[in-house]
């Protein structure tokens, strides 16, 4: 198979391969996704087989404005309406009641779904186009760092997908807020472009999911994506290191080795001092918004550098550091040190 490489003057191009059953990688303000007419069940079963990605891991479904939500979900509550007036289009994941017209391979057999309306307006125009929901998770293969820039999803999906529709670079960076509306109180089950501060000044209180900071134990089922398998990971085993910027930066100075192999993600202000090594900037130990959009795009770099052992400085959970957190530990497979 060829994939096609289409610009935004092909949008409708795009959905014409999305109604015939096609894949097709999609532009969204978060990391590109591999999206599937999301009730046509063999599309979706396509995914899993193009990510290689295990069928117990749910997708998310994305539609192009709130007013398709009582087309796939039932028992909506307020705060679904409340959430999509202040965030969407927007990088939000609720998850909600489905109707049987989803299939289950969709779900992971669950009787919850995931929702969103993302803010990229080319996505939302192929999504209108095709005129049915699109499922996709991120358009990387299983496990890897998700895409940001239609070349990266190219590098792991050409000859897999029928097209991936260029919207150029990702904003966010980071996949999407998914936030749990089927329980009291309402949970998060994965930090993303919405801050966890934001969504408690609409829903009162939140729940933390204990997913969010920690490897889901034997047995424990997925919810939503992201939960239960190792995610975001370059070839290199990374070694997050947690603390104050200055100290985390000293831990990694001393504990570096001398080969170039050793690669370091970094904030900017840091980056001076690991001049003998393959750098990669986070940007500002300050500006989380920064350190999401590049952070698999700094993952990546490494693979490209071919490095051996990766160490990356951490920032802390507010705002959107939570998020950035949460991906680098996941990348890590957890193996954090305390500076």
């Amino acid at each position: 198979m060829r994939t096609l490489f289409l610009g935004p003057g092909e949008i409708d191009q795009a959905a014409v391969i999305l109604r015939s059953g096609g894949l097709v990688g999609i532009p969204t303000e978060t990391v590109y996704g591999l999206g599937a007419n999301g009730l046509d069940r063999a599309a979706v079963e396509r995914i899993f087989q193009a990510k290689g990605r295990p069928q117990d891991n749910p997708l998310i479904l994305h539609i192009p404005d709130p007013s398709w939500l009582e087309r796939y979900c039932e028992d909506i509550p307020e705060t679904a309406w409340k959430l999509a007036k202040r965030f969407w289009p927007g990088p939000l994941t609720m998850i909600l009641r489905r109707k049987p017209v989803v299939p289950d391979v969709v779900t992971a057999g669950l009787y919850t779904v995931g929702m969103r309306c993302p803010a990229h307006s080319m996505c939302r125009t192929m999504i209108k186009a095709a005129g049915v929901p699109v499922a996709a998770p991120s358009g990387n293969l299983s496990g890897k760092p998700s895409p940001t820039t239609a070349r990266h999803m190219l590098d792991d999906m050409d000859g897999r997908v029928e097209a991936i529709l260029d919207g150029g670079d990702c904003q966010v960076g980071v996949e999407s807020t998914i936030i749990d509306l089927t329980c009291t109180p309402p949970r998060l089950l994965r930090p993303g472009g919405i801050p966890l501060e934001e969504l408690e000044d609409v829903l009162g209180e939140v729940e933390l999911d204990p997913a969010v900071t920690r490897p889901l134990e034997t047995g424990e089922r997925p919810r939503a994506p992201g939960m239960k398998y190792r995610h975001y990971a370059p070839k290199a085993p990374v070694t997050v290191v947690r603390g104050d910027p200055v100290h985390s930066a000293q831990y990694i100075l001393e504990h570096v080795g001398d080969s170039y192999w050793e690669g370091v993600i970094c904030f900017d202000e840091f980056a001076h001092w690991f001049e003998d090594h393959p750098v990669e900037r986070l940007g500002s130990s300050m500006d989380c918004f920064e350190q999401a959009r590049r952070l698999f795009r700094a993952l990546r770099a490494m693979d490209e550098d071919s490095v051996k052992h990766i160490w990356a400085q951490c920032p802390d959970t507010a705002g959107m550091g939570l998020a950035v957190v949460n991906r680098l530990s996941k990348a890590a497979g957890f193996h954090i040190v305390e500076a």
